[in-house]
């Protein structure tokens, strides 16, 4: 499973599901959007599982995507999700920060609980940047992770710097090219003034909202938070649950209440969701009676992109006119006319709105190359 595959499903609704297992971390990194600690929460086990045994072949998301926190201080229970997933027809990913590479030989070996949790997922995604290299050199990470590429397991880099002009990026990218020969992907990210971020990192300047339609393709996957409620969104403030203002639309459920047949038909069918993905929460507001784009919740200047989402659409007035413009004439024919555009971008298509400039090919490192087209008297034997 290259990382590609996850980036070209990312604008397809309900391909797969992010699980967080854990707010908790041994590590302290001064980015950490999550801020997690060795004793934040987490939920227990038993819903989790229970939620992943509701996955049914002909129901059920593509991938399933591990995260924390980091998910693996419980290797166990990531070990129970990706074989329950995996017998449902699920693949399985895990991002994890590797703290336990600090304690890792120079041949990469692991604790038996967490090698046997690493070998039971379908693709490993290490996070490096220079806040966890102060606690786990990058030699020792790249150790594990070439372990893992050696025995057959799809692996990738999740790289975060601080722009397209930081040095560190320049340097860590050609270290990880030269030591996997260019067959190990990497994702650049750029840091966020999210979590512990928010302490020291300016936030970003005002940015042009886009007047015409820009859908969200961040409402296309459910994410389980960290007290097991089910959301629309993957923003790291709504997966918080935006202290206690969380919007109706944007809560899909909770794993111990719900199955997934339920929270993927929410997802997929709520009216002011499918707005949001077809011409993006701004344009949506602008054409909704009763859904003023610039109320924020302070009543004071514009909302922006996000925040129009969960505030001016975040009241049953937008709930009511969302569904009614979209029992409209043409309004299916226009939401799968846009569906289908965002889709068949693809990777790219996430690359360019997600990506750091200079870095995006960087994701397609190691991918397979594309089956050519069988032409005449290449099929069905020799010519």
């Amino acid at each position: 499973m290259h990382l590609l595959d996850l980036l070209a499903a990312r604008p397809r609704p309900a391909a797969a599901l992010l699980m967080t297992l854990t707010r908790r971390c041994p590590l302290s990194c001064a980015h950490c959007s999550t801020a997690s600690a060795t004793d934040s929460e987490q939920l227990d086990a038993a819903p989790l599982t229970a939620f992943a045994e509701t996955f049914r072949p002909a129901d059920r998301p593509d991938f399933l995507l591990l995260t924390g926190g980091e998910p693996l201080l419980r290797p166990r229970l990531v070990t129970t999700l990706a074989e329950t997933a995996r017998a449902a027809g699920v693949r399985s990913q895990l991002q994890t920060g590797m703290f336990f590479a600090r304690d890792a030989d120079g041949g990469g070996r692991v604790p038996p609980p967490i090698a046997a949790a690493l070998a039971a997922v379908d693709h490993v995604s290490a996070s490096l940047d220079v806040f966890h290299e102060a606690e786990v050199p990058r030699a020792r990470v790249l150790d594990v992770l070439r372990a893992l590429h050696e025995a057959g397991k799809d692996v990738s880099v999740q790289l975060t710097g601080r722009g397209p002009d930081d040095p560190y990026l320049a340097e860590a990218t050609g270290e990880i090219r030269r030591a996997f020969g260019d067959r190990v992907p990497v994702l650049v990210a750029q840091v966020r003034a999210a979590g512990r971020a928010a302490a020291w990192l300016p936030e970003a300047g005002p940015t042009a909202v886009p007047r015409g339609a820009a859908p969200c393709a961040m409402a296309a996957w459910p994410v389980v938070a960290f007290d097991g409620t089910v959301v629309a969104c993957c923003n790291q403030s709504v997966v918080d649950g935006l202290g206690g203002r969380l919007p109706g639309h944007l809560r899909l459920g909770h794993v111990a209440d719900d199955d997934w047949p339920t929270i993927r038909r929410r997802l997929v069918e709520r009216p002011l969701l499918r707005g949001i993905r077809t011409l993006g929460p701004v344009h949506l507001a602008d054409t909704l009676a009763g859904a003023p784009r610039n109320a924020a919740p302070s009543g004071e200047g514009d909302a922006g992109y996000c925040g129009t989402c969960v505030s001016a659409l975040g009241g049953p007035d937008a709930a009511r006119a969302a569904r009614a413009r979209l029992r409209r004439t043409g309004a299916r024919v226009l939401e799968h006319e846009i569906g289908r555009l965002v889709e068949d971008g693809g990777a790219d298509g996430f690359l360019a709105g997600h990506g750091v400039d200079g870095y995006r090919e960087l994701a397609r490192l190691g991918a397979p190359a594309p089956t050519a087209p069988a032409g005449p008297g290449r099929a069905g034997g020799a010519a």
